[in-house]
């Protein structure tokens, strides 16, 4: 039986009953910075999600997968470029592990499972996929997704892509923070703030405290 099955016939395991990563790469007691870059669609959407969670230090948007000369929204957007709309997350290690910043990803923050799209965004650069940073981070994020596949946790296969990170382009300024600066904009109530409330719902444990 599918883990869709089981739990109601949806697309996927509720997000808070989603299996946490059998590998990991262990937690770093000294709590030295990490990061990763991932590629979930809209770069506003992600974003949006991992920089409420706790242990995360900051969050860039950005492009990943491409040459210096293509990075930007203009050309991006286009979808005639390698590059995707990527996130940076930092995170101290002590305190968030990567395999559960993927259990976050693949949770909550996207759908792997449209190659190219995610819902109305259509193109490459919208592809679901992780860019590792060395071969640990390539080897977790192998196993997860063999784990999650495994597990039928989707009622479709995962199509996310693995690739090594060679470069990360900051994207322009106005794309920073941009579901915080601007939370009434058509396009963040409708696809970015479900994304928010369903990891709010789903993962409230692990979530920043405010002061």
């Amino acid at each position: 039986m599918k883990l869709s099955e089981l739990f109601g016939g949806s697309d996927a395991a509720p997000a808070d009953q989603f299996p946490d990563p059998a590998i990991d790469i262990p937690q770093d007691a000294t709590g030295t910075p990490q990061s990763v870059v991932l590629g979930g669609g809209c770069f506003w959407c992600t974003e949006a999600v991992f920089v409420k969670l706790d242990g995360v230090i900051s969050v860039v948007s950005g492009y990943a997968g491409g040459t210096a000369d293509t990075a930007d929204y203009k050309a991006v957007c286009s979808g005639t470029t390698d590059h995707a709309e990527v996130i940076r997350v930092r995170f101290d290690s002590s305190r968030i592990s990567f395999g559960q910043i993927l259990k976050v990803f693949f949770a909550v923050a996207h759908d792997p499972t449209h190659l190219n799209r995610q819902g109305n965004d259509i193109g490459r650069q919208y592809r679901s996929a992780v860019f590792y940073a060395d071969d640990e981070q390539r080897r977790v994020s192998e196993a997860y997704l063999k784990q999650l596949n495994d597990a039928r946790v989707f009622s479709s296969p995962i199509v996310t892509t693995l690739e090594p990170l060679e470069q990360f382009f900051e994207a322009e300024d106005y794309h920073q923070n941009f579901v915080a600066r601007n939370p009434a904009q058509p396009y963040v109530a409708a696809v970015a703030m479900p994304k928010v409330r369903k990891l709010e719902k789903s993962f409230g444990g692990k979530l920043k405290t405010t002061t």
